[in-house]
């Protein structure tokens, strides 16, 4: 980290830059400060020769979109992207994007500080980035944003700093033609044989990257190039080092064929089951890691903002001549060909200006690692000297303007060990304590054959870093010597009068940041949540994070079903008191206050909805009602069909309608024979005809008696129609019929469009069929008690009153979407939509009150949603993770995923999330597991 340079942009949107951070392949970072909340952000800024190329661009916006999509768990959204003006007419704009200032270490920096990590870190490490795996793969894509730079340690999990090959680049160039060259650092045998990548490609780089974790060292020998590529794709790994327990499981990564790869949800259930977050739960760095983090995050808060700096300084220096040298320094200290520091008044100039300059650092500069959307201290895009790879061949590797994917290139021969620098680290002087910490004493060095590692294969040689003892090793460098801590001691305070410059005492601290671990030391890491808007206030005094923005609460409880009996089919609540499960075997049920399972019965398996019967809990299963004691699960009551029912025999009952009080509502058909008339005489018999009779039932689960029937059409066969209550009113009954039970003949007389019968509550009998707008059989329709509903009608929510079909007003949706089924709450309508827009209108005018996105991909179904017991919070839950909303303005507040499960062959179980609310609390399941988390 150093101070800015003359060209560094000062503002990026709503951010003051502070210092420099990191330089790159693709970016370069700088720290920054929102000057509306006074929080730090880490700018990761294009580099504007790549900037100007299209595919470039693409990309790079492409991943930061990925990032957002992917936000929660170890993942959080940027907290702005955007481009900035250049003042240039003829320069494109330059790329940005924003994300919090996480405290954390890269993975390769932690192993030189620290060595090999201990195995329940290093299970906490894999399952964190299996989980994100987890989540890319079943979105179908594949991440390729795997390296040392971009995996961070924080404090309380894992991080992934960057998405794609950009973000795990070695190196990355503009070719002529406007092509856009990339190159990674780590192969995978699929690679080498020139076929495409896929998820298991991204399990193979996570092997590598556990067994470097594991050992310090990659598990392929060094060698040339191409004798590594060989080894890859051919040799077994050398795994003698990994720890016995995970020895078997990263080899399974490593394998040859993809095809005998775990999924990613299989190796993050093996290596914590309860999830990354759980183990890592009360600390999981190794000590010396977790002293390191702490003293880095002291210190980036520590610094000010150049313009504060300045005013300061000329303050401390008034009268002085310009050019006056701080007492104590020789006029001469400053090299000759250092870049003079811009006024903090000056208006920057063009970073473009400098490009060249910018793309190829000095031989003493550290740019080890890569920057992408997020990543830290990458190799620059145009890096020469001895043993650089040579350009690769555009016809094997670059990125074009209608390519959709990045490849590896081939590289050129690794630089000779001979060839690469040495540099040792000058320490400054004047650098001020980190706020309550004292002076550091230096680790010992590390000899190399302990954890020292190769470069990764195959790798260019980079230049030497002026942050190292000797220079890097290892996925993070690629010199002879270890990779070791250095905090640098900290000086006194410059006395009263003293004409150091404070600007220059910033700069000290910032590269002190930066040479707290050789390498870069200085980490960026993505961060989340929302943020106020800008304004022309002093930001507060930055206050420390300890948790991520957006993670959940703790779970109150956990329950995970039995993997020795079948898998949940329905789930409901008795008086919030029990979570009632119904699977193919049984029903079972589980204390909502404990997460303890209290009972299970075989009678009810395969039922459906736990609705209170008076004291007891009504389940209806596919044969039988049954009201069940909630204590111990005692079947108390029973009544076969065949019994209830005797004028109806072979009834066969649907899923139930709805309820409301003590009467449930469903339908159900049988199927009689019609005997054919008898035929004139001369005339042949007709054959008997099967019909089937569909009915729709009220009955009163208290009193176990049949309120009303009436009959119905009957439905695709098997013939039983499926009905839904949209809406309750004092005389009637809202009804539509699902459209998977539609006959072809139904679909055929209502000219493609929905239809919503009226029942009368006391009798049973139809009132009325009517249609709305343009809303189709499978639109999303609810109504209210003041006789409204609200169906969606192509991409927009309209609502009818109900009687009449007259339209009152509509709310337009998100191009090529579609809204999901709304939830009346109040005097506020939440609505959901299948792009992943989740929102609040009024349901009198239709005014909209808020509207904000999942951030997940827009993938199948609308979420569905879930208001908690007091109103205060809404849950979107769909088949990615569970947001939760401020239900009044719809501030995302958190996020959640689980690892899922995976089956014994090894295919992840992709669920979809449901969300159950009871008193204070949230019930989240997915397949089977059951979380129950506190929400306002």
């Amino acid at each position: 980290m150093e101070a800015l340079r003359r060209e560094d942009p000062r503002r990026f949107g709503r951010f003051t830059v502070l210092a420099r951070f990191q330089e790159a392949a693709s970016a370069v970072q700088y720290v920054a400060r929102d000057t509306g909340t006074g929080e730090l952000a880490v700018i990761t800024a294009a580099r504007p020769a790549l900037a100007a190329v299209p595919a470039f661009r693409r990309r790079f916006q492409a991943e930061a979109r990925t990032a957002e999509r992917l936000a929660g768990g170890w993942v959080t959204p940027s907290l702005e992207t955007g481009p900035l003006e250049t003042g240039e007419a003829d320069a494109p704009e330059l790329l940005w994007t924003a994300t919090a200032y996480v405290p954390a270490l890269p993975l390769a920096e932690a192993v030189g500080v620290a060595g090999p990590l201990p195995e329940r870190a290093l299970r906490i490490l894999g399952a964190g980035i299996a989980e994100i795996l987890s989540r890319v793969h079943a979105g179908g894509s594949v991440l390729q944003g795997l390296a040392p730079g971009t995996v961070l340690l924080a404090e309380d999990g894992p991080r992934l700093t960057a998405f794609g090959p950009l973000g795990a680049a070695a190196a990355a160039e503009a070719r002529p033609g406007g092509q856009l060259s990339v190159r990674l650092g780590y192969l995978t045998p699929e690679q080498v044989a020139g076929k495409e990548v896929g998820a298991p490609s991204d399990l193979f780089v996570l092997g590598l990257l556990l067994a470097y974790a594991a050992t310090g060292t990659t598990p392929f020998t060094e060698g040339p190039p191409e004798e590594a590529a060989r080894r890859i794709a051919e040799a077994d790994p050398e795994l003698e080092a990994v720890p016995e327990e995970l020895r078997e499981l990263i080899a399974g990564c490593l394998a040859k064929d993809p095809a005998e790869r775990p999924t990613a949800g299989t190796v993050a259930a093996e290596l914590a089951l309860e999830g990354a977050a759980g183990l890592a739960r009360g600390g999981w760095l190794p000590e010396r890691l977790a002293a390191a983090v702490a003293d880095q995050e002291a210190r980036v808060r520590a610094l000010e903002a150049p313009e504060e700096a300045e005013a300061a300084d000329t303050a401390d220096s008034a009268g002085e001549p310009e050019d006056a040298v701080p007492t104590g320094e020789p006029a001469d200290a400053r090299p000759a060909d250092a870049p003079a520091e811009a006024p903090a008044t000056q208006t920057p100039t063009d970073p473009r200006a400098t490009a060249a300059t910018a793309a190829t650092p000095s031989e003493t500069h550290d740019t080890s690692n890569d920057v992408g959307t997020g990543t830290t201290n990458a190799a620059p895009a145009t890096a020469t000297g001895p043993g650089t790879a040579p350009d690769p061949d555009p016809a094997t590797g670059d990125i074009g303007e209608d390519r959709g994917t990045t490849r590896f290139l081939n590289t050129g021969p690794k630089q000779p060990r001979s060839d690469r620098a040495t540099t040792h680290l000058a320490l400054p002087q004047g650098l001020p304590p980190a706020p309550g910490n004292a002076p550091a004493a230096l680790p010992a060095p590390v000899p190399h054959h302990t954890y020292g590692s190769p470069a990764p294969y195959p790798a260019a040689a980079l230049p030497a870093s002026t942050t190292t003892a000797q220079a890097n090793t290892g996925p993070g460098g690629n010199g002879n010597g270890p990779m070791v801590a250095l905090p640098l001691p900290p000086a006194p305070t410059p006395p009263e009068g003293s004409t150091t410059s404070r600007r220059t005492l910033i700069a000290i601290a910032a590269a002190a940041v930066g040479g707290l671990v050789v390498g870069g030391g200085a980490v960026a890491a993505i961060g989340g949540g929302e943020t106020a808007a800008a304004t022309d206030a002093k930001p507060p005094a930055p206050k420390p994070r300890r948790t991520l923005p957006g993670r959940p609460p703790e779970p109150r409880w956990s329950y995970a079903h039995p993997a020795s009996e079948s898998a949940p089919l329905t789930t409901a609540l008795w008086r919030d008191r029990l979570l009632v499960v119904t699977s193919e075997s049984q029903a079972s049920a589980v204390d909502v206050s404990t997460g303890k399972r209290v009972w299970q019965r075989a009678d009810a398996a395969k039922g459906q909805a736990a609705v209170v019967a008076g004291d007891l809990c009504f389940v209806a299963s596919p044969t039988e009602f049954l009201w069940l004691a909630p204590k111990d699960g005692t079947v108390v009551h029973r009544v076969r069909y065949a019994d209830g029912f005797t004028d109806l025999p072979d009834l066969q009952v649907g899923r139930l309608a709805g309820h409301s009080g003590t009467v449930i509502w469903f339908t159900g058909s049988r199927t009689v024979t019609v005997k054919a008339p008898k035929p004139k005489k001369g005339k042949k018999k007709a054959a008997d005809r099967k019909v089937v009779q569909a009915y729709f039932f009220a009955y009163d689960i208290v009193r176990r008696t049949e309120v009303w029937r009436t009959p119905v059409p009957a439905g695709r066969a098997p013939g039983t129609p499926l009905y839904r209550v949209v809406a309750e009113r004092s005389a009637d009954l809202l009804v539509r019929q699902d459209a998977v039970t539609l006959t072809a003949a139904q679909v055929k007389a209502a000219k493609g469009k929905g239809s919503i019968r009226s029942f009368d509550q006391r009798t049973g009998k139809l009132r009325w069929t009517k249609q709305y707008g343009t809303a189709g059989p499978e639109a999303a329709v609810t109504g209210d008690e003041d006789g409204v509903l609200y169906a969606g009608t192509g991409v927009h929510l309209q609502s009818f009153e109900a009687d009449t079909g007259k339209p009152l007003w509509r709310v337009d949706g998100t191009a090529g979407s579609a809204f999901g089924t709304p939830l009346v709450a109040g005097p506020v309508l939440h609505t959901t939509e299948r792009s992943r827009q989740v929102g609040a209108v009024e349901r009198e005018s239709g005014r909209l009150v808020w509207r904000r996105s999942t951030e997940v991909p827009g993938v199948g179904s609308a979420p569905a949603l879930t208001l908690s017991s007091s109103g205060k919070t809404l849950l979107a839950s769909d088949a990615t993770q569970v947001t939760a909303f401020s239900a009044a303005d719809g501030e995302r507040l958190w996020k959640f995923q689980d690892i899922g499960a995976a089956e014994p062959k090894g295919a992840t179980v992709s669920a979809p999330y449901r969300t159950l609310a009871v008193g204070a609390h949230i019930i989240v399941q997915r397949d089977r597991a059951f979380y129950a988390f506190p929400v306002a």
